[in-house]
């Protein structure tokens, strides 16, 4: 048997431990959606929207390498970062999508959509919906959280990666934190130019594990209403 003390840190380790795991399994207890709509600036364009074919939750901060390799290449600060890295959050991953226009409904694909350089987009704009895990019959509820990227704050970005000689996968983030983006870098040869084209590959949103049951009024049908195209 070891001292009193030390008998004392490791049921407090326990605790912790058994403390942790709850609350990672704790957005295992949930459905979600998440549509995400490209806006585009001539009003009279309907948005491109997508519905995610499978949202992947995690509790953990599994990306911290790459939330920390954005503040090395100055993309946000470090308070900023180690206060995200902090909370308590549930990431929602979504890597592949199908569009919601009704002549290709049903053709799920990765996650392949050209960002820049392209100056025709005003924002993204992605819409979460929840449900208990198991109450098929209820519906989704839209949860109570904004998640946009304005395309001035996704090309400061995109230029500052340009002058970078790495050539591997980016990640880029909203200036609120809660919306990133994995960028693949990819070069477009034509007869006369060599383009640099940045394309989205997967995207995650990050909500706060105390809004998970903030639901806002309405169904699916009336937050989708104003980016439904035709």
């Amino acid at each position: 048997m070891g001292d009193p003390t030390s008998r004392r840190n490791q049921t407090r380790n326990r605790l912790r431990a058994q403390l942790r795991k709850k609350r990672e399994s704790l957005a295992d207890q949930f459905d979600f959606k998440i549509y995400i709509a490209f806006v585009f600036k001539e009003k009279k364009k309907k948005s491109a929207l997508f519905e995610v074919a499978e949202v992947v939750p995690v509790m953990t901060n599994n990306y911290e390498e790459n939330i920390l390799r954005g503040v090395r290449d100055s993309s946000y600060s470090l308070e900023s970062s180690i206060e995200l890295l902090q909370k308590d959050v549930v990431q929602l991953h979504a890597p592949r999508y199908q569009s919601m226009r009704r002549d290709v409904i049903g053709c799920t694909q990765e996650m392949d959509f050209i960002l820049w350089p392209r100056n025709d987009i005003e924002k993204i704009v992605c819409l979460l919906f929840s449900r208990w895990k198991g109450a098929n019959d209820e519906p989704f509820r839209p949860v109570q959280a904004k998640f946009e990227f304005h395309h001035g704050d996704y090309e400061k970005q995109c230029l500052h990666a340009l002058s970078r000689k790495d050539k591997a996968g980016m990640v880029m983030n909203n200036p609120t934190q809660s919306v990133f983006l994995f960028m693949d870098r990819q070069h477009l040869q034509t007869p006369k130019t060599k383009a640099t084209v940045f394309k989205l590959c997967s995207l995650c949103l990050y909500l706060p594990q105390d809004q998970l049951t903030c639901w806002d009024v309405g169904d699916i049908e009336d937050h989708l209403r104003p980016y439904m195209p035709d």
